[in-house]
């Protein structure tokens, strides 16, 4: 008896470790993530880690992040050393850090990767990001309504393609409810820069806009329209705590219903590389609450569309869409290829400003 005890509790050692020890080691997954700003309390980088704290929570999730990396080498090193320390899920959440973590997952590759905004993958690297667009155009909806300059201003970070159809969005939403107005870009050439972003702001209120819109990381943009009297739109997060006197709305991010479910993937054993682009039907894009000043009116128009665009009867690039030339970019009765969308490098009619 005692000969067949010890056997039994010999051969259940074997098992602790061996494969069954490494089934549990598996259930214990480290995630990191990797942010361009720091993580501070509203922004693209908070509205991420908001997302990061919903995993946490998850069963047999560990999470970690590194704040205020640099797009370049930093990031790299960065990428790589989460890699050494057996993260076993990297998210990077930043367009430049697409060609580091793509270098970073060819040497790692029992790592799962996914890059934020670009387009390039690998075996084990995939990418995402969400139809931001949807919720520009509803943003653009409100703020056309409530100019009085038939002006606005757009303060946006970089000309690419992401940045280049939110704003273009924005605008065909402005249009809509007001087809006289403009909306004039400034380039800010970085990502967080409060000081340079409340500028950019403040240059455009001064050539007669009367709402300031924003592809930035800090309030600073809104904060120049309310020390003037003037209204804003947000971005990432629901910033109306820094400038309630005139935040309008804010296109938000909710990246939790994405992270969720590519933590529950590895997790399962069932993820594989794609390319996710998730739209306002998932849930990863809405809109801020409206600010008290947004008539009840405007409001229920801009709720409609809403629905609309949720329901698929309402596509917000669907043509005809002209350039700033006058040019037919996009047929009468055609819509565009998501292709043709990620890859958008022109500005549609009622943009003042240049690409580059």
């Amino acid at each position: 008896m005692k000969k067949t005890v010890f056997l039994f509790l010999a051969a259940a050692a074997m098992l602790l470790t061996g494969p069954l020890a490494g089934n549990l080691r598996a259930e214990e997954l480290k995630v990191g993530f990797i942010y361009v700003s720091p993580v501070g309390d509203a922004g693209w980088s908070y509205s991420h880690d908001l997302g990061r704290q919903a995993i946490e929570e998850m069963d047999g999730v560990t999470t970690s992040f590194v704040e205020s990396v640099p797009e370049g080498p930093d990031a790299e090193r960065v990428i790589a050393n989460m890699a050494r320390k057996n993260f076993g899920l990297v998210f990077t959440t930043s367009f430049g850090y697409m060609d580091p973590t793509l270098k970073v997952a060819k040497q790692n590759p029992d790592t799962v990767f996914m890059h934020c905004s670009g387009f390039k993958s690998a075996e084990n690297m995939g990418n995402y990001f969400g139809r931001m667009y949807q919720a520009r155009y509803l943003s653009g909806m409100v703020a056309g309504a409530m100019t009085k300059s038939n002006i606005l201003g757009y303060v946006a970070a970089f000309p690419i393609p992401e940045v280049i159809r939110g704003i273009n969005a924005f605008t065909l939403g402005v249009r809509e409810m007001n087809p006289d107005a403009q909306v004039r870009v400034v380039w800010t050439k970085t990502w967080y820069d409060p000081a340079r972003e409340k500028d950019a702001g403040k240059s455009l209120l001064d050539v007669g806009a009367d709402v300031i819109a924003q592809h930035q990381d800090s309030p600073g943009p809104q904060e120049a329209a309310q020390e003037v009297g003037a209204y804003s739109v947000g971005y990432n997060t629901d910033m109306s705590g820094f400038a309630p006197k005139a935040h309008l709305t804010a296109p938000i991010w909710n990246w939790s219903v994405l992270y969720k479910d590519i933590v529950t993937q590895v997790q399962e054993g069932t993820w594989k590389s794609e390319s996710l682009w998730w739209g306002m039907d998932k849930g990863i894009v809405d809109l801020a609450p409206y600010g008290p000043m947004v008539p009840e009116d405007v409001k229920a128009k801009v709720d409609e569309a809403k629905e609309a665009i949720i329901a698929g009867d309402l596509v917000v690039f669907s043509g005809p869409v002209k350039d700033q030339k006058g040019n037919v970019k996009i047929a009468e009765g055609e819509v565009p290829a998501d292709e043709d969308l990620l890859g958008m490098t022109w500005f549609v009619e009622g943009v003042v400003g240049t690409v580059e």
